[in-house]
């Protein structure tokens, strides 16, 4: 298994008018969270994009369980439970700064060729980096 956790403020104009973070906004949560945690591991995205493989969203669940609030200093961990394929899935789990879980949720995105629009396997690269994870 793969685990990288991200530290973001929530910014005000994240917040609806209750001072809660818009459940929307979570989604950005997410992708700030996934995109870092393959950049710790050693592959950018955008090296993906500039070889013609894109990595649409598949599906995503999620469960609110308390509210981020404005200035919060929240923690969004992120883990890879199983090795990519045509899809990777991506689990995370945001806390605040008095460690309280807010939030679960799950991202599911496929590898597609930018020219044909059809799925295609996770990149050789990126296997060379999860192998270390999963042998």
């Amino acid at each position: 298994m793969y685990k990288h956790e991200v530290k973001m403020r929530v910014r005000y104009a994240e917040t609806d008018q209750m001072g809660y973070v818009y459940y929307g906004n979570y989604a950005t949560y997410f992708e700030v969270a996934r995109v870092e945690a393959l950049r710790k591991l050693g592959f950018r995205y955008k090296n993906l994009e500039e070889q013609g493989i894109l990595m649409p969203v598949r599906e995503l669940t999620t469960r609110y369980i308390q509210p981020a609030k404005y200035d919060d200093l929240i923690t969004v961990k992120v883990s890879v439970k199983e090795m990519p394929d045509v899809k990777i899935i991506f689990d995370y789990e945001v806390y605040n700064e008095e460690g309280q879980k807010l939030n679960t949720a799950q991202t599911t995105l496929v590898f597609v060729d930018e020219k044909t629009g059809k799925l295609t396997r996770c990149p050789r690269p990126l296997v060379i980096l999860f192998e270390t994870y999963f042998g």
